[in-house]
């Protein structure tokens, strides 16, 4: 009895602290939300700091566990609409006298560092400085620095500058050894995503493509820095490919940069350049508070009117069915989204933000038919990020125009699917053997445990050709061009903004804003507000059904830290299996 009353004892001990643990984190919630809203002062004369060292999303993340311990960072990771909102203000703010750009590592796609870019050169005509430093400078942090008034480099620092390059991990002998065999079925010469899983290296036609728009990013990228240091592009490569920047003082000589400083040289440079006492501290403000300073950040209020409204649907991530979240398409989510804003009246046009690699050819196609159906109410557009291929093509195909950044990454208009074989590693590796009874020939199709039968690969080929045949279909109706066209410059290549715009894939060169602007003028808008969908949940909603995830991404996230992306992508791979697939042949990091 007295070890009963013991176990007792402890359950009610163990159940009051989870409770109390519970409570302690849902006010620290709502502590953070309240504080979330509350108005950051701002000193005159003073710098805007920037530093991204952190992935950068779409949309800035609600996420109610940022600032509590053992989750998230102590600061916000600002989304790219809040960061370009917050250098559009910064432009006209006569407190921010300049703007520090401070060491980052630029995690993300080369369009977004565009947008960034962009806002930055825009920032630049107000007549304010901006200084960019860094001990350690990526191909893709100098690419947005370049940009500066002065570049500076610590004089023991790093300074990359190389070219691209561009590397593809090849499967197949791990999976023979396992006893594994993936067995694809496919349309489209150019359709790779397949080949780490039947080849040890890149096919013919997979290297021409790699080559010709790796290329193409990497002359943009060349012409970027050439017009922003003055100096010639040809001279640029030259220097890149014969190892000439391997020190600091190189970077100096050749004038990538415009000095070798300390840190505390570059806070006393800010000083001066804000009237600041050398024994004072640099007036600044971090971005992330920025965003809360009590300027409105976008429009002035007399300009809006309320009835008058632009969506910009955030569609970013691998696309699947169901519900999505800020890093995945979910179709249903959506869908959802694309009908409130097609049946609300205040709502006169669409702007689709797409950022997405492609995912399940299904789950695509669900996400065409509500774009389909909204242009027949009102202009939707499409805004172009880092990647919109396969299907994150596909469901931009049928929008009224399409927008896209010289190096986003596009086209791949193909269809794939992998069934694997294990019948190897079953009976020769683990022993085990299957048998079994079924009413039909078709009845196991998908059977995993034995390799597939002539017949069943051709239904398996049937299905895919036709979704193919659908694709192209879509594509050609939203283009307006012939199917026998989108076929020839389709089959699975993967293409870059400027060369998708060459032929016919996209209407215009151009970032977020110009595709609301598009948006307006073919809505007759002069006046408007924009909203944003789909709706981010709250933080007391999230607190419900995030917790267990939140605390799973945390631990694994701390545990294999940049080796995250790689654990993300072995997860994608077991989607790819048995379904249909529209989705780009691999992940494209340029750094």
């Amino acid at each position: 009895m007295k070890q009963f009353f013991k176990f007792v004892l402890a359950t009610v001990v163990g159940i009051t602290l989870v409770f109390v643990i519970g409570f302690a984190i849902l006010l620290g919630i709502i502590a953070a939300a309240a504080g979330s809203e509350k108005a950051v002062q701002v000193e005159s004369n003073s710098i805007l700091h920037i530093k991204f060292d952190y992935q950068i999303n779409e949309r800035t993340p609600n996420n109610p566990f940022n600032n509590l311990p053992f989750f998230g960072d102590r600061k916000r990771n600002l989304g790219l609409n809040d960061i370009l909102t917050s250098i559009k203000k910064a432009k006209t703010d006569d407190r921010i006298k300049g703007i520090f750009l401070d060491e980052s590592y630029m995690m993300n796609g080369q369009a977004t560092t565009e947008e960034i870019r962009n806002a930055l050169l825009d920032f630049k005509k107000s007549g304010k400085f901006i200084m960019a430093y860094s001990e350690v400078y990526t191909q893709g942090f100098y690419y947005l620095a370049s940009v500066a008034d002065k570049v500076y480099l610590n004089p023991k620092g790093i300074f990359e500058f190389k070219g691209f390059s561009s590397q593809i991990t090849f499967l197949k002998g791990a999976l023979d050894k396992l006893g594994i065999e993936a067995q694809v079925i496919k349309v489209g010469t150019y359709k790779s995503a397949v080949e780490p899983f039947v080849l040890t290296k890149m096919s013919d036609a997979n290297r021409t493509q790699v080559t010709s728009y790796l290329n193409a990013m990497y002359g943009h990228f060349l012409s970027g820095i050439s017009t922003a240091r003055n100096i010639n592009k040809d001279t640029l490569f030259n220097y890149a490919n014969s190892g000439r920047i391997q020190l600091p003082e190189d970077a100096l000589k050749y004038k990538l940069v415009d000095g070798l400083k300390y840190k505390d040289e570059i806070l006393d440079d800010l000083k001066h350049r804000t009237g600041k006492a050398v024994k004072n501290d640099v007036a600044s403000v971090e971005l992330d508070d920025y965003t809360k300073s009590e300027i409105d950040a976008t429009t002035n209020p007399k300009e809006v009117t309320a009835n008058k409204r632009i969506a910009i649907v955030y569609a970013s991530g691998e696309i699947s069915g169901g519900e999505g979240d800020d890093n995945s398409i979910g179709s249903e989510t959506i869908s959802k989204a694309l009908r409130k804003v097609r049946t609300d009246d205040k709502v006169k046009a669409v702007v689709l933000r797409v950022n997405s690699p492609g995912g399940s050819a299904l789950a695509s196609d669900v996400i065409w038919r509500e774009v389909m159906l909204t242009k027949k109410v009102k202009p939707i557009i499409v805004s172009m990020g880092d990647v919109a291929a396969s299907g994150g093509y596909y469901i931009s195909c049928a929008a009224d125009s399409i927008f896209a950044e010289p190096n986003t990454i596009t086209g791949s208009i193909g269809i794939f699917s992998i069934l694997p074989n294990m019948q190897k590693l079953f009976n020769d590796k683990l022993g085990v053997t299957f048998d079994g009874v079924k009413t039909g020939k078709f009845a196991d199709l998908g059977d995993v445990s034995r390799p597939l039968t002539p017949e069943e690969r051709a239904l398996l080929q049937n299905d895919v050709n036709h979704g193919y045949d659908t694709f192209t279909k879509a594509v050609a109706n939203g283009r307006k061009k012939t199917q026998a066209y989108i076929n020839s410059i389709g089959q699975g290549r993967v293409w870059t903004g400027t060369q998708a715009l060459s032929i016919g894939l996209v209407d215009r060169l151009g970032n977020i804003n110009d595709a609301v602007k598009c948006a307006a003028k073919k809505a007759n808008l002069k006046d408007y507000k924009l909203v944003s969908y789909p709706e981010q949940k709250s933080a007391l909603d999230k607190f419900g059904e995030g917790l267990s995830a939140e605390v799973k991404a945390h631990f694994v996230k701390a545990e294999l830290g940049e080796n995250y992306r790689i654990y993300e992508q072995i997860k994608s791979v077991t989607k790819m299996m048995r379904t249909p697939q529209m989705r780009m042949p691999y992940d494209i990091v340029i750094q």
